[in-house]
């Protein structure tokens, strides 16, 4: 009954000021910047002028012009509506806040659910904000490697990989395995994967970078702890007219039989590609399509996303070597850590984002650690 009563009294308080400062502003302080923000965006506008451009005659001549104005037309739309619900709720609640003169428990608590309310939605649709970069509103193609750990680590990198699944269906998002390279004892040596949805990439580029697992082994007779790594890449999807202009000259383009589960087409051609691009040294592969065409036409999309990438990073590294900062890309450099013994805890080193609840993690409940790193690099910037 006390804490009952304590939390009443706070609640009311809270409320109190709330009305002071509502007769002061007339608005919710905390939110007054932030529609200010939005408001300056102009996004019904925005959506507005791609919805007049795929409204003109001739649109789908150009294919992948077209996806990419209808991809910025549901961008803009869906934030649009995702902001005048948060602004019609704000009025509500406003009103709710008003009407409460006494503590009374179902007004109070009631205020208190479509606080938490308001608030999830402003996060989300904040966060939103900021996915403005070139890509972001791309798919993302994944590549998860097996680092350094052994047995470990090839089993640590296909965990990964079921996380992603999960994290992809918990959003509605599509999730197809291009390629897997299955570990001789357990586990992957590799797999690339392609999510598709709604700024599929402009979330998951925060998943970029090695993850580190500690564990008792379940490979090792003695049941020591363990500590392996997994390196995750992640890469938009582009269209024809986003990538960079590659050189068949510069190509080098191997074909293989498939390997895996398949149909009998897939296991008895060479139909898997392997590309090389002999400037760079990348090498990319494809196996998942019963289609030697297909097959290219997939590693070619992934070769020109780490061509782009490759370019960044150099820039990137190049600002922080002027500024003398800069670091190799290695091992050891975890973005986040993964401890399942002797306790559990999952933190992201990047943001300090943690929690205890390891097997939700897993399960693909990542959104935490991916909303922080977002709001952090917001910040940065």
């Amino acid at each position: 009954m006390v804490v009952i009563s304590l939390r009443s009294h706070f609640l009311t308080l809270k409320i109190r000021r709330w009305n002071f400062l509502l007769r002061q502003n007339n608005s919710f302080p905390p939110l007054i910047k932030i529609f200010s923000i939005f408001d300056g965006l102009e996004i019904e506008k925005k959506a507005k002028n791609a919805s007049d451009i795929s409204n003109q005659e001739g649109f789908w001549d150009d294919r992948s012009r077209a996806e990419r104005v209808l991809k910025e037309l549901k961008y803009w739309t869906t934030l649009s509506e995702r902001w005048n619900d948060i602004r019609a709720k704000r009025n509500d609640l406003e009103e709710l806040a008003a009407l409460i003169e006494d503590e009374n428990s179902a007004e109070l608590e009631g205020f208190e659910r479509e606080l938490e309310t308001i608030s999830s939605l402003h996060k989300a649709a904040h966060i939103e904000l900021f996915l403005n970069g070139p890509h972001d509103q791309n798919d993302a193609i994944l590549v998860i490697s097996a680092g350094t750990g052994g047995t470990d680590a090839q089993d640590w990198a296909e965990m990964l990989m079921r996380m992603y699944l999960r994290y992809a269906e918990n959003h509605d998002f599509k999730a197809t395995v291009r390629e897997k390279n299955m570990a001789s004892e357990a586990g992957i040596k590799s797999a690339t994967m392609e999510i598709n949805g709604m700024m599929a990439y402009g979330y998951l580029k925060a998943e970029h970078g090695v993850h580190r697992l500690v564990r008792l082994s379940p490979f090792n007779s003695k049941n020591l702890r363990q500590t392996s790594f997994a390196l995750v890449e992640v890469l938009p999807v582009l269209t024809d007219d986003e990538g960079v202009t590659i050189d068949e000259k510069d190509l080098r383009v191997d074909t293989f039989r498939a390997s895996g589960a398949g149909g009998q087409h897939v296991n008895t051609t060479d139909s898997a590609v392997r590309i090389t691009h002999l400037p760079t040294n990348l090498v990319v592969s494809c196996q998942s399509e019963r289609s030697q065409a297909q097959n290219k036409a997939q590693a070619m999309q992934e070769l020109k996303a780490r061509l782009i990438q490759k370019m960044a990073e150099e820039k990137a590294a190049k600002v922080e070597e002027l500024k003398g900062g800069y670091k190799e890309a290695a091992w050891g450099n975890q973005i986040r850590s993964y401890v399942f013994q002797p306790y559990t805890m999952v933190k992201d080193h990047r943001t300090n984002e943690e929690t205890s609840q390891i097997d939700k993690v897993m399960d693909g409940d990542i959104d935490p650690f991916i909303e922080a790193y977002l709001l952090n690099n917001a910040v940065k910037n």
